[in-house]
Formats: C-alpha cells, sequence, structure tokens
C-alpha cells in the first residue's frame, strides 16, 4: 500500500502534536524530514523507542525539535511499517511538517484509514474497529470501559464459540457428502440440536443486553414534562449546574426545546426541557407543545413534574395521564420542596395506567431531594460494568446482524425438528454464519465497511 500521513492530534495549540505516518518505505521517506540527534537513519533506530532530532519542512529548513518513533510491520497498529513525530503542537508547524511528507511522497491519509488498514490486515476485526471510534466518543467512564474491553476483543471472545460450533456442524456435513468412501463419522442429529441450542442461547443472551449497550454509548433521552410554570427548566438547569434554560415567574417562558446533556448518578441523560403541555390559542406556544408531545414519545425516560407549592390541578392530571401511558419508565417529581407545606408528593394512587418508578420530591433551588432523583434513575438504568467486559453491542448494525444470525439458526433447528434433510438445515447454518461473519467483518460487504470507517477522523 501507498504512503499517508495524517495529523492525529486536534487543530487547536497544544502543547505536543502528533503526525502519522504508514505505509511501504515510509521510513526512508520520513528521513527526507527529520534528522535525528545520533544521525541515524529512522530504519536503523531500535523500534518502539523515542529518538530525539529535528524535523524540516520541505525545503529541508528545520521548523522544530521533537521526537519521532517507528513501529516495523507487522508488529505495528495498521500492521505495515508506521511511525510517528511528536513535536510541538502548534497548527502552523504540524502542516508544514505534514506538507513535508506530502512533498517527499506521502499522500492525505482518509477519515480512519489509520484503523481501515489494520482492520484489512488483520491486527482488528470490525468490532474492535468499531470499538476505536467509541472510545474515542465516550462521555461515560462505564462507556469507555466497554469500548476498552471490545477493542481489546471482549465481543470477539464471545462470537468465537458460536462461529466455531456452527462452522463445526457445516464442515462435518461437506466432509461427508464430499467423501462418501472415507470413514468419517455422521454429525448425529442431537449433536446439531445442541450446538444450534447453545449458539441460539448466547445470541439471546448478547441481544437482551442490546438496550443496555445503547445506553451505555448514546445515554438516556429524558423528556421533563409538566404543565406552564412546573418548574421544568429550573430542574433542567439544577441538574445541568448551570442556567441552561431560561427561568421567570411568567408561565410559559420556554416555547422550544431546549437540550443538554449531563451525567447523572452515573447515567449520561439526553434532557429535554420542553414547552408547557397546555391547550393555548398562542401559535408559536402551540407549536412547543407539539414539540414537547413528540419529545415525550421519543423519550427513554419521563420526568413528570408537578409543582407541589400550587398543588395537583386538573392540568397535571392529564400530564401524568401522558406519561403513564407513554410506555416509557416514568418518575414523578414534585418540584419547589422549599416552598412546600404539606406532604412531599402529591396522592396519585389508582389514578393512572401505569404507575410512577420512583416519586421524588426536590428543590431546585437548595438542592434538596436531587440525589434522590439521581437515585432513581440510576436503578433504572443501571451503569455498572456487564460480567463479560466489551460483550455489549452497542449499535443497531451490531444489534441487526446478531438478530439476523440468531433469525437463521432458529429456522435451522426448526428445520431439523421437522425431520428435513441436511442440505435444509445446512442452509440456515451458513446463513447464521454469514451474518456473524458481517458482525465481525470476516464477510462484511464492502459498503458495511466504508460506512463504519467513515465515522472516524482523520488521523486514526
Amino acid at each position: 500500500m501507498d504512503v499517508i500521513a495524517a495529523i492525529a492530534t486536534g487543530g487547536n495549540p497544544t502543547a505536543i502534536g502528533i503526525v502519522r505516518v504508514s505505509g511501504e518505505g515510509c521510513f526512508a521517506l520520513c528521513d527526507q524530514v527529520f534528522r535525528a540527534a545520533n544521525r541515524k537513519a529512522l530504519a536503523e533506530q531500535e523500534p518502539r523507542k523515542m529518538v530525539f532530532g529535528g524535523m524540516l519542512d520541505a525545503r529541508g529548513r528545520r521548523i522544530d525539535q521533537g521526537l519521532a518513533v517507528r513501529f516495523p510491520g507487522p508488529n505495528s497498529y495498521t500492521g505495515e511499517d508506521s511511525a510517528e513525530f511528536h513535536c510541538h503542537g502548534s497548527p502552523v508547524v504540524l502542516r508544514e511538517l505534514l506538507a513535508a511528507l506530502f512533498a517527499a511522497g506521502a499522500r492525505q491519509a482518509g477519515p480512519g484509514e489509520f484503523t481501515r488498514r489494520a482492520f484489512l490486515n488483520g491486527r482488528l476485526d470490525l468490532t474492535q474497529a468499531e470499538a476505536v471510534v467509541d472510545l474515542i466518543d465516550a462521555e461515560t467512564a462505564a462507556a469507555a470501559r466497554n469500548a476498552a474491553a471490545q477493542l481489546d476483543g471482549g465481543l470477539r471472545r464471545v462470537l468465537e464459540p458460536i462461529q466455531d460450533a456452527l462452522l463445526d456442524v457445516s464442515s462435518r456435513f461437506y466432509a461427508v457428502v464430499d467423501y462418501p468412501d472415507e470413514d468419517i463419522e455422521d454429525i448425529r442429529p442431537e449433536q446439531i440440536a445442541q450446538a444450534l441450542q447453545s449458539a441460539d442461547d448466547s445470541l439471546t443472551a448478547l441481544l437482551a443486553a442490546c438496550g443496555r449497550g445503547r445506553v451505555l454509548k448514546s445515554g438516556v433521552r429524558a423528556a421533563i414534562v409538566g404543565r406552564p410554570n412546573a418548574g421544568k427548566s429550573s430542574l433542567l438547569n439544577a441538574l445541568a449546574g448551570y442556567d441552561r434554560a431560561i427561568v421567570t415567574d411568567i408561565p410559559g417562558t420556554t416555547r422550544d426545546t431546549v437540550e443538554e446533556s449531563v451525567l447523572c448518578g452515573g447515567v449520561l441523560l439526553r434532557l429535554i426541557d420542553t414547552a408547557g403541555i397546555h391547550d393555548t390559542e398562542d401559535t408559536v406556544e402551540r407549536l412547543g407543545v407539539e414539540r414537547s408531545r413528540r419529545a415525550l414519545e421519543t423519550a427513554d425516560l419521563v420526568l413528570a413534574v408537578v409543582d407541589g407549592a400550587a398543588g395537583m390541578t386538573a392540568e397535571d392530571g392529564e400530564i401524568l395521564d401522558l406519561a403513564a401511558g407513554s410506555g416509557r419508565p416514568w418518575i414523578l417529581v414534585t418540584s419547589k420542596l422549599d416552598l412546600l407545606k404539606g406532604p412531599g408528593a402529591p396522592d396519585i394512587a389508582g389514578r393512572r395506567e401505569t404507575a410512577p418508578a420512583a416519586s421524588v420530591a426536590l428543590s431546585s433551588v437548595t438542592g434538596e431531594g436531587l440525589d434522590e432523583l439521581e437515585n432513581a434513575i440510576s436503578a433504572l438504568f443501571p451503569a455498572g460494568d456487564p460480567e463479560a467486559p466489551g460483550s455489549l453491542l452497542t449499535d443497531a448494525r451490531q444489534e441487526d446482524a446478531a438478530s439476523r444470525a440468531r433469525d437463521a439458526i432458529r429456522r435451522a433447528a426448526e428445520a431439523l425438528t421437522a425431520g428435513l434433510t441436511p442440505d435444509a438445515v445446512l442452509t440456515d447454518v451458513e446463513e447464521a454464519l454469514d451474518a456473524l461473519g458481517e458482525l465481525t467483518g470476516r464477510t462484511a460487504r464492502e459498503e458495511i465497511v466504508s460506512r463504519i470507517f467513515s465515522r472516524f477522523c482523520v488521523g486514526k
């Protein structure tokens, strides 16, 4: 492959900047832009050990001094000869060094091209490659731990036994058919049934945890709903830790949805502060109310806020009915606890289609009760690590491939039970293997691979 190069650090000034190079012949090319203090060529330097020297621009003039390191293939990130330059993080210096590499014969790397080469050279499977970008994008410690474990092969270790069992069924069938004169023991139906059931169980466990994987990666969409001036925006600001939404005593201040991401009880919440839900003739307010209803329909969690100081109203009852009938878990939040004179939460027993997952009384002004809300949310969406680190499916592509594999396995089991010929069973087994291969990258189509690596930044 040709030599590629890219700046691996951001575009803002930093203490240290990194330029990466990879491809056959990259060490000789790097010698044109780097002079080691020990006067040795880069190919002669000790592998994976930093060496001090000067960086040169396209005209051979020194533009910086710093460190270079070489990674001989195949024991490198990309699986081919690679090198990195660590210099001062001036965007000008980095651009000049990159331009010098281009002048020496390298070309600009595309998004994710270093990791794509690692995949193509067998250094990573597709689940590990996806884990790289998940690790970069991780917004919680739990998400980072899962991505790091997946990068270490956590998901591959779960999938490999399933693939091996199905391959054993397939290969033994072909061996019996292709070599009838050989003394090859035919695979018994009960052995096939056992292998299929084991594969089904493993994939079912993986798919059952998909929701948790999505929460870990993308967070929980939490819609804050209530009538005007119930304390919704104050709750958003209290959870965010700053005045994200405008708060006044005038009902209807919020006329559109306001979104903010916060870490609450170890859970990443995508908070959506909505316009107060009520009947209105104001065109702008009515649009805001419609958006509020849509936010409630697409949320993973509903925080239904009732003004504790004003008490329950018929309007509150209608909103709680919406929350209870949404099909999502919901929490009853009684606001303005600092102004309450009576009990902390209104009595709603027997009135709702589904009971709230929790009832919390709080004050967004004093902070009292916020810890109870955090505990209630973390109980609904536990952020603990999975038993097998890195085993969570974290995106729709992975879930779809695993689901198709399980469906094919179940069809194979049904065909076996119905007494169909072995080749009918084998057709579904091979379909399951194709789906699993798509998941890991063994049989993934080019458009799928390209779509995955398009998510990456240049330099990774």
